[in-house]
Formats: C-alpha cells, sequence, structure tokens
C-alpha cells in the first residue's frame, strides 16, 4: 500500500457517499435487461458480488487556505488514480467568504467537479451591498461557469 499512495501520510474525504449494488429484479422491473447470459462483470449487479460503489467524495474546509485547498485537490487525485471504474463525484462544500480564495479551488484543472458553498446567495448579496464589483464579478466568473454552487444544489447534483 505504501509503494501505491507514495507515503504513510494519506489524506481522506470528509464524506463519501456509496450506491448499493442492484438486483436483477430491480434492474428488470420495467423491461427484461439482464439474467445470467449477459453483463455478467457489469459492477452494479448484485449477482455479480463486489462492494457497493463510490457515488462521491465530499470534502468539507470550512475556510480555504493555500494547504487546505491543496488537500482537497489531493484527495481528487488519489481517487482518480486509485479507481477500479467510473470516477466519482468529487465535490468540496465550504463557507469560504473570500471569492479570491474560492477560486483557488473552483478554478482549475477540473480534479474538482465544483464547490458547493453553504450560504453562496448571501455572499452575492452582501458584495453587492458592499459594492464590492470585483469580488462579485470573480465571483459570477465561478457561478457562471458551473464552478460554484449553492449547498442546496447538492443533493440533487448528487441524486442517482
Amino acid at each position: 500500500m505504501a509503494a501505491a499512495l507514495g507515503s504513510d501520510y494519506t489524506i481522506t474525504p470528509d464524506i463519501v457517499v456509496a450506491r448499493e449494488l442492484e438486483g436483477d429484479s430491480v434492474i428488470n422491473r420495467n423491461s427484461r435487461l439482464v439474467d445470467e447470459s449477459v453483463s455478467r462483470l457489469a459492477s452494479l449487479r448484485e449477482i455479480n458480488g463486489g462492494l457497493p460503489l463510490l457515488h462521491a467524495s465530499i470534502s468539507c474546509k470550512w475556510t480555504i487556505r493555500s494547504d487546505r485547498a491543496q488537500n482537497a485537490r489531493s484527495e481528487a487525485l488519489n481517487l482518480i488514480r486509485n479507481r477500479k471504474g467510473r470516477l466519482p463525484h468529487v465535490v468540496v462544500v465550504t463557507a469560504e467568504p473570500t471569492p479570491s480564495r474560492l477560486a483557488s479551488i473552483a478554478l482549475g484543472t477540473g480534479d474538482i467537479d465544483c464547490v458547493y458553498h453553504f450560504a453562496l446567495y448571501e455572499l452575492q448579496k452582501t458584495l453587492q451591498r458592499l459594492k464590492m464589483d470585483d469580488a462579485a464579478d470573480l465571483l459570477a466568473v465561478m457561478v457562471n461557469g458551473k464552478r460554484l454552487k449553492d449547498i442546496s444544489d447538492l443533493p440533487l447534483d448528487l441524486a442517482i
């Protein structure tokens, strides 16, 4: 394991969301899709054995300092490098009030799917009230680019 991970320090996600495997009766509910002769290696089928599927990895950071941003990226990169199937959703949840710090994790190479802010709408209104136009514009870039969303969007974005 040390050879695969590269060190004895492992950064782990705060929350993981798993999807249980499905029985053939559920898969075949509306029409016959699978039986003993097909899809014998599909990870989703309960009959094929295996563990629940990793659906999402959520990193929670109250605020974002440069080291915290890098930990979230390292979590994502570990998942990407060590996965055996499709990539799960990789997201960060934060309460960071500073748009420039939000940008340090939300904008970038795509190792993080999206950043969810616990009070995005309130932050947008506050920046407008304080006439912090540059900060509001930076926030708008992240929101319009679908890199930053409100926490209320997370459950629907993770819906299976």
